[in-house]
């Protein structure tokens, strides 16, 4: 047999093989289009198909030295400067105006408006309803449009509404604004995390979550100080109004700083010289086996999402765990129904924040020094929540201090879990249009879950609220556990069976070799070899993808 023919046979073997493995199963197997005059067991992709990266080091990869050590110290540093602090404060802005209804509910909100404690609660679940509705056309344009300069857009546009609640005079106002902050507000979350997945390795992503949505954890410090502040002011504007103009005043030069400054990819971010972004994609591609960015949504990338069990299982813990989400709404409501005064609850707030900070360190460190065990950790934090949730329904109501205790407790923990699932949720995806649907999917899963949450807080179980309190123990710090141990234990399985697959290749000596078509300038259609990560293939397409766990 000539060596050209033996290499065909090989490789259709290999394709036939791929096709009827189980993880194919659940997705349309490989694109039809396959390279059987070379040793590759992967389709050959249109240059506009594959990763906006691949011009960038076709162009400069080979006037750059090698990553040492200390360029990749520099390098890290870099990064962490301006990604993960830029990531941080947009995180911060973004919870403290999530909050500014929570804390306008004690700083004369109802008093002006006219509301009572359900339309209260309705108004938490419009603007869930917004997150949905946003959810999809959002996270469309993040793809279609300039990644930066749509993050930016999307920032001053909910600094305005955020203005405009100053206009509300009552409930219907109220509605309107919630719903469409909400709207503006949904995508924001999942592109920080997808920015993430651009500059770090998923080692990195999952250590640095806790990081990043510290400052999630922390609002309650910045927002509490500023309601306590505010409750001093003698003026004839109420102080939920104040409130909303200090957060509209903080987002809006975040909105100018991000237009200039949050990069679209790191082959385009000015803060990083031609040498360190070529660095950059290379040390992001060589760890995640996995693509940074591409402009072209994927159908068939889209229905394997939606065909992929785990994708189900992320959205559907999501769900579970934010059923307990409302706890944060209600915390300043509560704090005051165990005799707390409205200036006292601003400074709880604060403490507690601060003591989830101080958890958020211990999980960075965790995570840092024990990776690979994502679902563990995350049931780690599960614990101080149920122990404050049991605290709640068990205790007597006279016992105020202990109950305080248990309150905080509840509220501080159980957001690091969620945290933890939402960045393993991207790190265990490949396919840049695959990562965008399962992020929508989980964010589905958090909007419903928190259109439903405000609704468990029904004014006449008050103030114990026991069918709120055993919901949250029994589905989001109990269910959500078990689910992501499930979620482990799949991803597992697929591991070992690509562990197998690949050592077969390396037996074989098939390699892992990928082609792009391009048109050069003479017009003639060439293929040029290039790495796997650059074809933007999905991690069931891949099968050199290992999950993170």
């Amino acid at each position: 047999m000539a060596p050209n023919q033996e290499t065909t046979t090989i490789v259709s073997t290999e394709i036939i093989d791929l096709q009827e493995k189980t993880e194919h199963d659940v997705c349309d197997g490989l694109p039809e289009k396959i390279d059987l005059t070379s040793s590759s067991p992967f389709p050959i992709s249109e240059e506009k198909y594959a990763d906006v990266t691949l011009l960038f080091l076709q162009q400069h990869e080979h006037n750059v030295g090698p990553l040492t050590p200390e360029k990749e110290k520099k390098l890290k540093r870099k990064l962490y400067c301006y990604v993960v602090l830029l990531a941080i404060v947009i995180d911060l802005i973004l919870y403290i105006d999530k909050a500014t209804l929570s804390y306008s509910s004690i700083l004369g909100l109802f008093e002006e408006t006219g509301i009572d404690t359900t339309e209260y609660n309705n108004l938490n679940t419009i603007f869930y309803v917004g997150y949905i509705v946003g959810q999809w056309p959002a996270t469309y344009l993040i793809q279609r449009l300039p990644f930066g300069k749509t993050m930016a857009t999307i920032i001053f546009i909910w600094a305005v509404i955020i203005f405009l609640h100053c206009t509300a005079t009552d409930y219907g106002g109220l509605i309107a604004l919630r719903f469409f902050l909400g709207a503006t507000e949904s995508v924001v979350i999942p592109a920080l995390e997808i920015t993430l997945g651009m500059f770090f390795t998923k080692e990195e992503q999952a250590y640095l979550q806790p990081i990043f949505f510290s400052a999630c954890m922390g609002s309650p410090i910045v927002a509490g100080f500023i309601a306590y502040g505010l409750l001093h002011v003698n003026s004839y504007i109420k102080p939920w109004k104040l409130f909303m103009i200090v957060t509209g005043g903080l987002t809006m030069p975040l909105a100018i700083y991000s237009w200039f400054m949050y990069p679209n990819n790191p082959a385009e971010a000015r803060f990083l010289t031609i040498e360190e972004r070529v660095h950059t994609i290379q040390r992001v591609h060589n760890a995640n086996r996995s693509s940074i960015e591409q402009k072209h949504f994927k159908k068939s990338q889209f229905v394997e999402t939606l065909r992929d069990p785990i994708s189900w299982l992320f959205a559907l813990q999501c769900f579970t765990n934010q059923i307990a989400n409302n706890l944060a709404y209600q915390q300043n409501l509560l704090y005051v129904s165990l005799g707390v005064s409205n200036l006292g609850s601003t400074l709880v707030s604060a403490a507690g924040g601060g003591f989830s900070v101080v958890c958020c360190i211990i999980a960075t460190v965790l995570l840092r020094w024990f990776p690979g065990y994502n679902a563990y950790w995350a049931m780690f934090w599960f614990l101080p929540a149920l122990a404050g949730g049991i605290g709640m329904v068990a205790l007597d109501w006279e016992s105020k201090l202990s109950l305080l205790a248990c309150l905080v407790l509840a509220g501080s923990t159980f957001g690091i879990s969620y945290i933890i699932a939402l960045g393993w949720t991207t790190s265990s995806a490949s396919g840049y249009t695959k990562k965008l649907t399962r992020n929508v999917m989980f964010m589905f899963g958090y909007g419903i879950a928190n259109i439903i949450s405000p609704q468990i807080w029904v004014d006449s179980y008050a103030p114990r609220y026991y069918p709120a309190w055993v919901a949250q123990i029994v589905i989001s710090w109990v269910g959500t556990p078990l689910l992501l141990l499930l979620i482990r234990y799949l991803l597992i399985q697929r591991n070992k069976e690509r562990y197998l697959w690949i050592a077969e290749q390396e037996a074989k000596g098939v390699h892992s070799d990928a082609y792009v078509t391009k048109v050069d300038s003479a017009g003639q259609t060439i293929q040029i070899k290039t790495d796997v990560t650059m074809l933007d293939l999905t991690d069931l397409e891949n099968r050199y993808f290992i999950y993170p766990l």
